[in-house]
């Protein structure tokens, strides 16, 4: 092992040669701050280029370099190191480290992961629509109920099979608040292909805690009538599952 010229990390002798890695601690610029520092880690744990034993630079020196908050990054590596991708250790010669590589926890499927981005894609059209809609004909009562699955949800962040039943509850919701009710399969379906990809990943608790926080935005614009706002915290939200999922996804 030795450090590579001015990153303060400690590599192997090959990283050097792969890449720079300069890319990835570059700043982190998109809104999802949290979700990117998880993808940015564990896409380049995945990739190598942080290979096993690594030792990351101080906390400081991280968030200096991605351009983040300290409470961000102290998420994004705590969802690490929930899912297997870091281990902390502390006294002399302490720090956090990247981890062995951890067996899957669900039978994977090539065909499934190779078009990922694909159901992304589909679901980001469809559910994006439904919360315009949903911000412009959403009656009290459908938001009602919306409230009252984002209450369930925020108490269910330590059983993912219960959170994820109520996730999908709250998206079907807003295909309901449309008042179109042939967007209420494709929503369903939608949901459905997600969740396959979403079972392949760990499921700490920042990221659906951090899923949550962006759900309340999305209801507040739908609540207020605010297509475009509706619409902007939509985006977000499923590119944050994007993020969670570049990093997290198994690669074969």
């Amino acid at each position: 092992m030795e450090t590579a010229p001015d990153s303060g990390l400690t590599v192997s002798p090959s990283l050097e040669t792969a890449v720079s890695l300069d890319a990835v601690f570059a700043p982190v610029r998109s809104l999802t701050a949290f979700e990117e520092t998880v993808d940015r880690l564990g896409t380049a744990i995945k990739l190598g280029l942080l290979p096993p034993g690594t030792r990351l630079p101080a906390e400081r020196e991280l968030c200096t370099r991605l351009g983040i908050a300290r409470s961000t990054l102290r998420q994004a590596l705590v969802a690490l190191g929930q899912s297997g991708h870091l281990h902390a250790t502390r006294g002399r010669g302490g720090g956090t480290f990247v981890a062995d590589p951890q067996p899957p926890s669900a039978p994977l499927s090539n065909l499934v992961i190779a078009h990922w981005r694909e159901t992304c894609d589909r679901r980001l059209t469809v559910e994006v629509g439904v919360a315009v809609l949903a911000a412009r004909r959403a009656d009290p009562e459908a938001v009602a109920v919306l409230e009252e699955l984002l209450e369930t949800i925020a108490g269910l962040n330590d059983d993912w099979r219960a959170y994820r039943q109520a996730d999908i509850r709250f998206h079907v919701g807003l295909a309901e608040a449309t008042h179109s009710p042939a967007l209420v399969p494709v929503m369903t379906e939608v949901q459905g292909a997600i969740t396959g990809l979403i079972e392949l990943i760990p499921h700490p608790q920042e990221i659906l805690i951090s899923s949550n926080q962006q759900h309340r935005r999305l209801l507040r614009a739908v609540k207020k009538g605010d297509q475009p706002g509706a619409a902007a915290a939509m985006v977000d939200h499923l590119q944050g599952t994007e993020h969670i999922l570049a990093g997290l996804l198994p690669r074969f």
